[in-house]
């Protein structure tokens, strides 16, 4: 069987790319989640690597449960995310190897996918956020549409007095009956005033009501979602396993949200999608920038049974996303009639742009100058420590 042995990062603070080598000639390209990126690198290599390098690689659940088991004094959201950019990379190596794209492997087929544009403003107007989404909806085809309302973690305390019922109104008078019309809270209310915005959202065609109260707090979600018919969707923050079967076995949410870089890659979403799936519960995956996140929840989306309506495409361009600029050779992201295509081909589909390549950070550990340290031998994975 092929074994990893060659697991480099290329690094910058908003992004890291890992690229796996195994002893066969394959390679895969994958991805950490954005945002202190350079720091889960480090993480990446004092505490993935000395667990991947020299590890047979075609079993990708099984590798990644043993790492979360041998580092399970340290849970947490970066072991989440360093995990995630080996998952991922070993899922494109997977389908490289056998010339088939992701999705295929994981049970779905190539083709167009229905993305919703996702908002990610708040210090934007409501008339101009109106305007633009209507115009998106006008040029690309999209009908369907996000936008913020509240303050992030607000604790009930708006972007500014009076924006959310503003912009609530607005965004319907615009768009109401030509796109199907969502809204992302971030935490920002309390139980009582989730409620009260979640009967304006009823009452302007608003359909999907996201992380309305702090999103750690799932009791208090639980009880938004029961007095609202509007669907209250979260999880987007999550990735221990114990917190995802108490959310969906309390049905929380109406919705699961997972993200495939905070979970720590396609094997762990796959396991809550399916779960989700079990009690009834549609899986719309978080996907809010134009990184390797939204191609993979592309194919991710595709292939499950349970996937939600549509696929999160964030509309942020330079002004806000300054570092999705070039990350990619060629663009795998367009939108048609407010649909985007997952390719046939192989892996992911792409290549790493190599003029950002050039510029990142770079870290490698190769089998050839491994040396054992105190996490033990090589191909000793299953002895504890």
């Amino acid at each position: 069987m092929p074994r990893i042995v060659k697991l480099e990062t290329f690094s910058n603070e908003f992004v890291c790319f890992v690229r796996v080598s195994s002893d066969d000639g394959y390679s895969g390209w994958g991805q950490t989640a954005p945002y202190n990126a350079d720091i889960t690198a480090q993480v990446f290599h004092r505490q993935i690597v000395p667990w991947a390098l020299g590890q047979e690689c075609q079993d990708i659940p099984r590798l990644v449960d043993l790492i979360h088991r041998r580092e399970q004094k340290f849970p947490g959201s970066y072991r989440a995310r360093a995990i995630g950019g080996l998952d991922t990379a070993l899922w494109d190596m997977k389908g490289k190897r056998v010339d088939k794209p992701v999705v295929e492997l994981i049970g779905g087929t190539p083709g167009r996918l229905r993305a919703y544009a996702s908002s990610m403003k708040r210090d934007i107007s409501p008339e101009d956020e109106a305007e633009r989404l209507t115009r998106l909806c006008d040029q690309q085809g999209f009908d369907a549409v996000k936008f913020r309302i509240g303050a992030e973690c607000g604790n009930d305390i708006d972007e500014w007095p009076g924006r959310t019922e503003d912009i609530i109104r607005t965004v319907s008078k615009a768009l109401r009956g030509q796109a199907d019309l969502l809204v992302d809270a971030n935490s920002a209310f309390s139980v009582a005033r989730a409620i009260e915005v979640g009967g304006m959202l009823k009452d302007h065609g608003i359909i999907h009501y996201e992380e309305p109260v702090p999103y750690w707090d799932l009791d208090a979600t639980c009880k938004v979602t029961k007095a609202l018919d509007v669907d209250v969707t979260g999880g987007e923050q999550d990735w221990d396993m114990a917190t995802w079967k108490r959310m969906i076995e309390m049905h929380a949410v109406d919705v699961v949200q997972p993200d495939i870089m905070y979970m720590g890659g396609i094997c762990r979403t796959l396991e809550v999608a399916d779960m989700a799936a079990q009690s009834g519960l549609p899986c719309t995956l978080h996907a809010a920038n134009l990184s390797l996140v939204t191609l993979c929840s592309m194919h991710v989306m595709k292939a499950i049974p349970n996937a939600g309506k549509y696929l999160e495409f964030s509309i942020e361009g330079d002004d806000y996303y300054p570092w999705q600029r070039n990350l990619f050779r060629t663009n795998p992201f367009a939108i048609e009639n407010g649909q985007v295509e997952i390719t046939d081909a192989p892996g992911w589909g792409i290549d790493v742009h190599p003029d950002w390549l050039s510029q990142a950070t770079y870290c490698a550990a190769d089998i050839k100058d491994w040396q054992p340290s105190a996490y033990g031998a090589l191909y000793d994975m299953e002895k504890p420590r």
